[in-house]
């Protein structure tokens, strides 16, 4: 259903069945380039670790929309035949006519996250001393045992409802400006409607992703068990947890991927520079 043309398409809604297609098709990409993948997934997770350091937390937040088209144009390097750079990863960021935009959709998830915080905590931040306050802040998980089981409980809401409103905006917006070149409003707005417009088969899309998760968070709580008896043998199951959690979100970019690839295509006009490792580590368009 991939068009080279610049008009996205189709227009008709897509079949429910082809939400089931995306997901095996994200499946066949990861295992074509399971290793680079992986390697440029562990990449960004380093990057967002960095989000806890005063003032270039801030910066790191707003390059999340960047990063995931990253991500995203890896995969469109994996589905033309090529290994995708490590480097792949930081050149949405590096393009200057579209980092400014994906800066402002990072912009936009960021300020959705502090309104629902603010909605949904309300007053009960107010009621936790400063020390508490500032060891959440720092990501002592330790601190969560000294609190209201209240605030906890408003906490995932919020952070709950603030990934689905962002997944929501971002999903096709970002690769509409990464790989179309769209500005910001046209591409939140064709975004939208592309969710709008194919909700069956995004809807059977989720269904299956959630069906996929049960066998990955059942290995994950066997590994869990493995890594609480310590020694030799939790420092590898808790090494196979996060290889299995970064390649389960991988499966998630790939869906992604295989959905705007389907409903949008890529403009033949201005096609995005690619980061394909030839053997001699050039950039190739």
């Amino acid at each position: 259903m991939t068009s080279g043309a610049d008009n996205p398409r189709p227009i008709d809604p897509l079949p429910a069945a082809r939400g089931g297609a995306w997901f095996m098709e994200s499946l066949a990409l990861l295992r074509r380039q399971t290793s680079r993948l992986l390697f440029i997934a562990i990449l960004m997770q380093l990057v967002l670790g960095l989000v806890q350091v005063p003032v270039l937390g801030i910066l790191v937040v707003l390059s999340v929309p960047g990063l995931t088209a990253g991500i995203l144009e890896a995969f469109h390097v994996t589905a033309r035949g090529g290994a995708p750079a490590m480097r792949v990863l930081f050149l949405p960021l590096a393009i200057g006519n579209r980092r400014g935009r994906l800066f402002a959709l990072g912009a936009l998830v960021f300020v959705v996250g502090i309104v629902c915080v603010s909605l949904l905590l309300g007053g009960t931040v107010a009621g936790l001393d400063e020390a508490t306050l500032m060891r959440l802040q720092q990501g002592d998980m330790n601190a969560l045992a000294e609190v209201d089981p209240l605030f906890i409980t408003r906490l995932l809401a919020a952070f709950a409802i603030s990934v689905a409103i962002s997944g929501t905006l971002t999903f096709f917006s970002v690769p509409l400006v990464w790989f179309r070149d769209r500005p910001f409003w046209p591409a939140l707005s064709a975004g939208l409607g592309g969710l709008l417009r194919h909700w069956k088969a995004l809807l059977v899309l989720g269904l299956v992703l959630a069906a996929a998760s049960l066998p990955f968070a059942l290995l994950v709580g066997l590994l869990l068990q493995l890594a609480v008896a310590g020694g030799v043998a939790a420092f590898i199951a808790t090494g196979l947890v996060m290889v299995l959690l970064l390649l389960f979100q991988l499966l998630l970019f790939g869906t992604q991927y295989c959905a705007f690839r389907d409903i949008f295509g890529f403009a033949a006009s201005a096609p995005p520079p690619t980061a394909a490792d030839g053997g001699d580590g050039q950039l190739v368009a």
